[in-house]
């Protein structure tokens, strides 16, 4: 909930209202990354759980609140597999993302790893990366022991 209170508090500094609508769609975004670990929600998970919890909710207000809270920093957006998803943003540091263009799941990278490249692209080429949102594009663990199942089973069959 630390992340929630301050997502709020950073509303009311910046000088905008926490309208009922505003705190439906925040407090569904916290729940939601809560739930599954940090996990990211879709636009679409956003506004049916805001419909539910605010029946005159519509998806424009939704979009609209997404993208003010993505301007003010509150939420990360991140892109997974065509579509945009969402979190809170961490309070004490920007973290990163591996989507798995299989199964499209999104694992937290930490900005850690990223340290040695950031100082290489400065070093070599004089070049500071915006490495705030950040997203690593591949196959995860469970996709490749996965596809290695499937092509053991391809090989035994012929």
């Amino acid at each position: 909930m630390i992340k929630h209170d301050k997502a709020i508090e950073t509303l009311r500094l910046k000088g905008h209202r926490l309208t009922p609508q505003r705190l439906i769609v925040l407090s569904i975004i916290a729940s939601g990354s809560e739930a599954s670990g940090g996990g990211h929600m879709g636009v679409d998970e956003v506004y049916q759980a805001a419909k539910k919890a605010y029946p005159y909710m519509d998806i424009a207000t939704v979009y609209r609140t997404l993208h003010l809270f993505k301007g003010l920093g509150v939420v990360t957006e991140v892109a997974i597999g065509d579509r945009l998803h969402f979190e809170l943003t961490d309070p004490d540091g920007h973290h990163h993302h591996m989507v798995c263009r299989v199964c499209n799941g999104a694992f937290n990278l930490s900005p850690h790893y990223l340290a040695e490249f950031r100082d290489t692209l400065n070093k070599e080429f004089g070049f500071e990366p915006d490495l705030e949102n950040f997203a690593v594009s591949g196959v995860c663990a469970k996709c490749q022991e996965a596809g290695k199942a499937a092509n053991n089973e391809k090989e035994i069959q012929n």
